[in-house]
């Protein structure tokens, strides 16, 4: 049985869970470039899919939050941001190729697994946590987590993302705008009343609704899951839903590139004048970027 550093792995009859397990980092994760860590999650989930056992996953986070996604401190370092160094950037091909394989790659085993999968959210799902449990079969969330896209203030302004159409197809154009463009988080009620959610409820109900959830799912038979998932996945082709992972990888890149102008608010400089801590909490003074 293999044992993770980042990941907790448990199976109980069909059902396997997946919790995030770095806590003191509230579950942020180096997913550009795959650092080990999130190479654990992926791990995990390979996992999962190849035991015939395994109907349904859940993913859930260990601490006081789901996943806050992107780790900052370390985000950027590969494209050379925030360093003073004349070294060489990575061209393009190097960029693209980075953001096709660290990113889009990572995000599609969610959305593409084939076993059906529950994402049990508390505390915060922020950036690339919200945009995991976006892409789950099921997201039920406690009635006081907080979420949303508060990472599009770095410079990204609503663009570089890989779900924007998920989100779109979801919440409609109008309010999929207001979450990207703004970066303002909303709580589990909100996100259950804009149709984000599939449920929001107590926190102290949240375990039992996503097991129960879980066990009924698992009444299904394994080849109707399987088929079902399938038929799905030709129909997001169809809509033209799966695309967004290409469409994410090459805006991304294109994000990277992004130059800051004289009196615009740049997350990198900040981070390497200040520390990633106080760069986090200044990106989110909305003062700061008037």
């Amino acid at each position: 049985m293999k044992d993770y550093k980042y990941v907790i792995y448990e199976k109980e009859g069909e059902i396997a869970t997946i919790t995030f397990n770095k806590p003191e980092k509230m579950n942020s994760y180096v997913i550009i470039s795959v650092g080990e860590d999130f190479a654990e999650v992926l791990d995990a989930i390979t996992r999962a899919e190849e035991d015939d056992d395994i109907k349904v996953i859940i993913f859930k986070g260990a601490g006081r939050c789901f996943s806050a996604g992107q780790d900052l401190s370390k985000v950027g370092f590969v494209y050379g941001f925030g360093t003073k160094k004349d070294e060489r950037r990575p061209s393009q091909r190097i960029r693209l190729k980075m953001d096709r394989m660290g990113i889009s790659e990572g995000y599609k085993r969610f959305f593409f697994c084939p076993k059906l999968t529950i994402a049990q959210v508390h505390g915060y799902a922020l950036e690339a946590g919200l945009m995991i449990a976006m892409l789950c079969d099921f997201f039920v969330c406690s009635d006081d987590c907080m979420m949303g896209f508060p990472g599009q203030r770095i410079g990204f302004a609503g663009g570089g993302e890989h779900t924007f159409g998920h989100l779109m197809m979801t919440v409609g154009m109008r309010r999929a705008l207001d979450l990207y463009i703004s970066g303002r988080q909303i709580d589990g009620k909100e996100a259950e009343r804009i149709g984000l959610v599939t449920k929001s409820v107590p926190p102290e109900k949240l375990e039992e609704e996503v097991r129960t959830l879980a066990k009924d799912l698992c009444l299904m038979p394994r080849d109707g899951i399987a088929i079902g998932k399938a038929c799905r996945h030709l129909f997001y082709d169809r809509m033209g839903l799966t695309d967004s992972f290409t469409y994410g990888y090459i805006t991304h890149t294109m994000f990277t590139n992004v130059r800051h102008e004289p009196g615009e608010f740049n997350f990198f400089r900040e981070r390497r004048e200040k520390g990633a801590k106080a760069a986090f909490h200044e990106k989110d003074d909305i003062r700061k970027l008037s």
